[in-house]
């Protein structure tokens, strides 16, 4: 099982990026997905998350809400962070993660993403 972050780069306040996150091998069933992001110096944190298993609740950290949107395409396994209003504080790599039953071993196990970059310049 592997997730697969696309989508960082770089941009000015307020602009606009969307990331993604392609959970791939054998996978039986997702059952939550979230972002988390680590700034330089900093500890990560949650950004966003989906309950896949409880009707796809969200729920998002108070410095994104209102800016940020999480999202998935069931059918594709794809993970998404729209991200809107961006500024400065929102620098930093950002971690798609997920807990997943996989075929192999039949068990639920966090997998991480290896990390996109956004950096927002003023």
């Amino acid at each position: 099982v592997q997730l697969q972050a696309s989508g960082g780069g770089l941009v000015q306040a307020g602009e606009s990026l969307r990331l993604s996150c392609v959970a791939s091998g054998n996978i039986v069933e997702i059952t939550d997905m979230a972002w988390y992001r680590q700034a330089p110096g900093k500890q990560r944190e949650l950004v966003a998350s989906i309950q896949v298993s409880s009707g796809q609740n969200t729920d998002y950290a108070d410095s994104v809400k209102g800016r940020f949107a999480i999202a998935r395409d069931s059918a594709k396994n794809v993970l998404y962070l729209h991200m809107t209003g961006l500024n400065v504080g929102d620098t930093a790599v950002y971690y798609c993660w997920a807990r997943i039953r996989d075929r192999a071993s039949y068990s639920i196990r966090p997998y991480w993403g290896q990390g996109a970059q956004v950096t927002v310049s003023s």
